[in-house]
Formats: C-alpha cells, sequence, structure tokens
C-alpha cells in the first residue's frame, strides 16, 4: 500500500499552468503589460530601499522597516512575475513539480513575511504614537533587528508545514493548472484523493495568520487613532494622520483581497475570480505600494529625489 502510494504521487513529474489563455497576440499584450507593472515594481521598490540606505535621516526604525518591506516586495513579485511571463511566450507552458512546489513555498512564505512586516510596523507606530516618551528606550537597536529578523523568517517557518504536506498529496490525474502560479487550492484539487486533514491543517494556518496578523493590526491602530484624536495640535494631527493613512491603505489592499481568496479555499470561486484576485495582491499591490508610501511622506519624496539626482548625475559622468 505504501510502495503503491509513493509511485502514485510521483507519477507527475510537472504541471502545466494555463494562465490567461488567449490568441497569441492577447498573449504579447498580456507580456508587455506585465513587464512593464514588473519593471515599475523593480524600480519603485529599489529607489526607495536605496533611499532608507543611502539617507542618514531615514535610519530610523520606521524607515528601516519600510526598506525591508520595499525588499521583500521585489522579492515577493520575482517568485512568480518572470515565470508568468515566460509562459506569455512558451507553448508548453511547463513547470517541473519541484520548481512548483518551490515557487508555492517561496511566493507564500514572502506573502506571509509581508502580514507580519505590517504588524512591525503597526507596532511601531503604537509606540511612536501612544508612547513616545518611552519610544527610544523601548525600540532599542536589539529589538528592531529582532523584529526585522522576524519579518523576513516568520513566512518561511510558518509555511513549511503545509507545503510539505500538501507536496505529499498523490497527484496521479490531471496535471493542468488552471492558474499563472502554483497555487495550494488548484493543487489540492488535482490530486487523487481528497485528503481533509491536509485541507483543514491549511485552512487552519491560513485562519490563524490572516484573522490573527489583521486584528493585531485593528486593534494597533484603534489604539493610534484613539490618541492622535486626544492631542491638542491640528499640526500633530495632521502628521499622525498622514503617516498613519498610507500604512493602512498597504493593510487593506494586502489584507482585502488576501481574505476572500484563502480563509476558506473550499469555498469555490470561479477560476476567473480566483485569478484576478490573485494578480490584484501579487502583482498590482506591489506596484502601488511604493507610491502609497512615498506621495504623503515629505522625507521619503526627498529622499528619493536625491537618489535619482544622484543617478542622473552617475549616467552623464558615465
Amino acid at each position: 500500500m505504501n510502495v503503491s502510494s509513493r509511485e502514485t504521487t510521483h507519477s507527475v513529474t510537472h504541471f502545466i499552468l494555463l494562465g490567461f489563455p488567449s490568441s497569441p497576440e492577447m498573449q504579447l499584450l498580456y507580456f508587455g503589460l506585465f513587464s512593464a507593472a514588473y519593471i515599475l515594481t523593480l524600480t519603485g521598490n529599489t529607489a526607495i530601499v536605496c533611499a532608507v540606505r543611502r539617507d542618514q535621516r531615514l535610519h530610523t526604525p520606521m524607515y528601516i522597516f519600510l526598506g525591508n518591506f520595499s525588499f521583500l516586495e521585489i522579492c515577493y513579485v520575482t517568485t512568480t512575475v518572470p515565470n508568468m511571463l515566460a509562459n506569455f511566450l512558451s507553448s508548453s507552458k511547463c513547470i517541473s513539480f519541484v520548481s512548483c512546489f518551490a515557487q508555492f513555498y517561496f511566493f507564500f512564505s514572502f506573502g506571509c513575511d509581508e502580514g507580519f512586516y505590517l504588524c512591525v510596523t503597526a507596532f511601531d507606530r503604537y509606540l511612536a504614537i501612544c508612547r513616545p516618551l518611552r519610544y527610544s528606550r523601548i525600540m532599542t537597536e536589539e529589538l528592531y533587528t529582532g523584529l526585522v529578523i522576524f519579518g523576513w523568517s516568520g513566512g518561511f517557518i510558518l509555511f513549511l508545514t503545509p507545503v510539505v504536506l500538501i507536496s505529499r498529496l498523490p497527484f496521479c490525474n490531471s496535471n493542468i493548472i488552471d492558474h499563472f502560479i502554483c497555487d495550494p487550492v488548484p493543487l489540492m484539487m488535482l490530486s487523487c484523493s481528497e485528503d481533509t486533514t491536509t485541507q483543514l491543517i491549511y485552512s487552519t494556518f491560513n485562519v490563524i495568520f490572516m484573522i490573527g496578523t489583521f486584528l493585531f493590526i485593528l486593534c494597533t491602530y484603534a489604539l493610534v487613532i484613539l490618541a492622535v484624536v486626544r492631542m491638542p495640535s491640528a499640526a500633530s494631527k495632521r502628521k499622525a494622520f498622514s503617516t498613519c493613512a498610507s500604512h493602512l491603505a498597504v493593510v487593506i489592499l494586502f489584507f482585502g483581497s488576501v481574505m476572500v481568496m484563502y480563509v476558506s479555499p473550499g469555498s469555490g470561486h470561479p477560476v476567473k475570480r480566483q485569478k484576478f484576485i490573485t494578480l490584484f495582491y501579487s502583482v498590482i499591490t506591489p506596484l502601488c505600494n511604493p507610491l502609497i508610501y512615498s506621495l504623503r511622506n515629505k522625507k521619503m519624496k526627498a529622499a528619493l529625489m536625491k537618489v535619482l539626482r544622484l543617478d542622473n548625475m552617475v549616467i552623464k559622468y558615465k
């Protein structure tokens, strides 16, 4: 019985990612649009990383977290978009079993890390606004270094179990995934047997992560808003709301789409809607985040202008 199960599990050596089935002309159009979105995402987030690294005024916990978050966005989009672009130009659209599960693991681990970083940023804003006199004593170099490490490693630890469990499911029928990434929901649907235990564990991990992080951010910002409302100075209120508004916009973009998709994978969303929601949080959100974070932040705008001027000077010198 065990030997048969192992043979069945390994009968699928690769998967076919259908992506967005359409005419060759539309595939080229998609390739152009998503290439532009990918380049803009890399450019915007790299500019923020460089600005935080080069500008001494941004060497504070808030901007260090933002710089790490932007670098995380670069890693996040790079796990899926290059393969999606290659598939637009390919007729086979194949991905090996190992590559598929590697993409699955890294994409969702980085996604979890983004949620943890949003929690870390919310905690930082809570300390800065609600405990301003004690902020420097609490947010020490040791603490924010630990939070940075937690932000990067948390997702990789959390998502290891679901990836291992789903990779061990028996895949013996179709190997066609009607998606543009190796998503766990269609992967589980391809399994020969309906493993309710794996589905339950996967759903439980999602619920704990998403509801836990979302409630933490919600409660933290409720306390922040109460503190801001009580501020006597109108200028202080505007500054605090301006800082928090950009972060809340990113939180809504991230959690709004992800919760619809993954809290209840057995709910059966239409395939087109699944693809659109995944496209939104995997491509559109990372594209928008640099704009959201920089447009309302004078320090960040000034630092970005310095980076752009410096880069222009280097190009002219060359």
